[in-house]
């Protein structure tokens, strides 16, 4: 860890727009852990990747409604700053805003502040990042950051860690979470607990053994580590054999969730290593494509679920953990609601891992169902072969990264679906550190083969209550609000508002690019906004 006590070269430009009554960047309110525990109530602010610690992605504002949707208009747009390094095209963060400054991610691992207001642009950082660091099995992508007292954070793609003076971009600290060269790396959004980051790395398919971090949010020391591929000895190691477990992936890429009140962190997990060969690893290989609860103070694990033991087709279960509080066949429970790669959603009970239910939401042709102890009841001969054989659903899975929507209020589910299968091929994969190792691969169906939709499911049942169909799969999340409705995205750059009880369309806009982000909400002077990002340029959406 490197601690800066000046302002660091490599920030690129840092400076304060003072036009009529904008805020001065000077005068802002710090982000505290109170205001996240209060994030999923306020509207006005999005304090944290998902809009708060349950993960919900929903804003409880109801001034844009069903009734005045398709008057939404361009507010402001950002155009997104180009950054000399090959291969950064993509954008996935998702913004964050706090008392009228929005902060992003811009890829590979840049740092925009904008005024909220009119989209001035308040201070860019840019780390010093080579052509040359690894980022095997995914694109040079970041999803944003963390808001903690007066600092925002950023994991970068060579798997550092910094701490950003949010008034100005200034770099308070820094840190090496893991080596990059192994294959390494951080595209996450990280985490803020109460004077905690907690991150998580990239990875598995250059045969990392990943880990889940935390670190003192004012000095960036490492405050524990907790592996997810356990060595001999531990609990989990009996499902690995001989030295497999060094390898073996479980990579930890996406932002978790957290239930102040049991005090328990969830994080979801990867695919084992290699990817598509699972002769070189025998057994259920835990604690990859599983979801853990984790003690947040000492990193130590209180339960998990496997959703898809000895995965061989990589569906992971890097999807976001929901929490929802509610009667489950009349019981009032705290569960955890999860719509997973491998086509299947899931309730679980938070409090202690428990199994409740699983439903089949997208066609899928690999189990014949989820026996009663949440394990999946496997079809024969639909492993990867050399071959290649016919699976359903594609690698990509039924749904990816991006996020679903709760919406508590009607106690409904909205995730994006993606409708593909795969032919999967095993093969031949020697452990070379730094360098793809995978066993395999796919030829994914798609043209007229491959669809999408966006589903409204039942959160307690899995029932689906209506679909709207997609002409290709989405590469984007979904987000409803008070107001009745829920926003969603397509392949080839419309951004679009469903209503949320049937899922008719209600407006669109044309973006002009293709959409990789999740929307999401806030307000500004009293006057609900939303966002979405199209190709290159952010867009930013009202009523007035």
């Amino acid at each position: 860890m490197k601690k800066i006590n000046k302002m660091n070269v490599k920030f690129a430009c840092s400076f304060i727009l003072a036009i009529g009554t904008l805020h001065s960047v000077s005068t802002l309110a710090d982000t505290t852990y109170e205001d996240h525990l209060a994030d999923e109530a306020n509207g006005a602010d999005w304090l944290s990747y998902s809009g708060g610690y349950k993960s919900h992605r929903f804003s409880p504002l109801s001034q844009i409604n069903t009734a005045n949707v398709d008057q939404l208009k361009v507010m402001w747009a950002y155009q997104m700053q180009p950054t000399g390094i090959s291969g950064a095209g993509l954008q996935e963060t998702t913004p964050v805003v706090s008392d009228g400054i929005m902060y992003l991610t811009e890829s590979p691992s840049s740092v925009t502040a904008l005024d909220a207001r009119s989209g001035n642009l308040l201070w860019h950082w840019s780390p010093d990042i080579s052509n040359e660091v690894l980022n095997i099995g995914f694109p040079r992508i970041n999803r944003g950051v963390a808001l903690l007292d007066n600092n925002v954070y950023v994991a970068t793609l060579d798997a550092r860690l910094f701490a950003l003076d949010a008034r100005t971009g200034a770099v308070r600290w820094e840190t090496q979470v893991a080596d990059n060269s192994l294959g390494f790396s951080l595209t996450l959004a990280p985490l803020a607990l109460d004077g905690k980051i907690i991150v998580g790395v990239s990875g598995a398919e250059a045969g990392v053994r990943a880990f889940l971090d935390a670190y003192d949010a004012s000095s960036g020391q490492r405050l524990w580590r907790t592996f997810t591929v356990p060595e001999p000895g531990e609990p989990g190691s009996e499902t690995w054999q001989g030295d497999d477990w060094e390898t073996g992936g479980g990579s930890t890429w996406l932002t978790g969730s957290y239930d102040p009140e049991l005090d328990l962190l969830y994080w979801t997990t990867g695919n084992p290593a290699p990817d598509w060969n699972g002769d070189l690893r025998p057994g259920d290989n835990l604690y990859t494509c599983s979801v853990i609860a984790f003690d947040p103070e000492t990193g130590e694990m209180r339960w998990h679920f496997q959703y898809t033991p000895h995965d061989t087709h990589d569906w992971d279960a890097n999807q976001i953990p929901v929490l929802v509080d509610g009667e489950f066949e009349g019981q009032q429970r705290k569960l955890l609601a999860l719509a997973n790669r491998n086509a299947f959603y899931y309730l679980l009970d938070r409090a202690t891992g428990e199994f409740l239910l699983a439903e089949e939401y997208s066609y899928q042709t690999w189990a014949e169902g989820i026996d009663e102890n949440g394990r999946p009841i496997v079809i024969p001969n639909t492993e990867p072969t050399r071959e290649g054989v016919l699976v359903w659903p594609s690698l990509q899975g039924a749904t990816n990264w991006f996020s679903p929507s709760y919406n508590p209020q009607t106690e409904q589910f909205f995730v994006a679906n993606r409708r593909m299968g795969a032919i999967y091929f095993k093969a031949d994969a020697e452990y070379q550190p730094g360098q793809p190792f995978l066993g395999g691969g796919e030829q994914a169906l798609d043209g007229d083969q491959a669809t999408g939709a966006i589903l409204a499911l039942d959160v307690m049942s899995g029932e689906q209550q209506w679909e709207f169909e997609l002409l290709t799969p989405p590469w984007s999340g979904v987000m409803a609000t008070s107001g009745g409705l829920v926003f969603g995205s397509s392949n080839e750059g419309q951004f679009f508002a469903l209503d949320a009880a049937t899922g008719d369309p209600l407006w669109n806009f044309n973006t002009g690019a293709h959409i990789r982000t999740n929307p999401m909400g806030f307000s500004i002077d009293d006057n609900q906004r939303v966002a979405i990002i199209g190709g290159q340029t952010l867009f930013v959406l009202g009523l007035e």
